[in-house]
């Protein structure tokens, strides 16, 4: 997929619909919801990671995700290392 044509939506999209697939509600996921809240544990977070690396070439390490705790922050960083 050409990083050009991503746009923050289709971030959002993606993650949110990882995020149901992992068993999170999808009314209660947005840009303030905290993962712990969306009862998405360690390995959930793992397998989103594996999921935007394939899908934008944008790798997020262990360290980074110990700072994105709400998905709006995740959406952002995926965000800014496509542009």
């Amino acid at each position: 997929m050409s990083t050009e044509t991503v746009s923050r939506e289709k971030i959002e999209s993606r993650v949110e619909d990882a995020l149901v697939e992992f068993g999170a509600e999808r009314d209660d996921i947005g840009p303030d919801a905290k993962f712990e809240s969306l009862d998405v544990d360690s390995l959930d977070l793992v397998e989103l990671a594996q999921i935007v690396e394939e899908d934008y070439g944008v790798q997020i390490t262990g360290e980074d995700m110990k700072s994105l705790d709400t998905v709006g922050k995740a959406v952002d960083f995926v965000e800014a290392r496509l542009s």
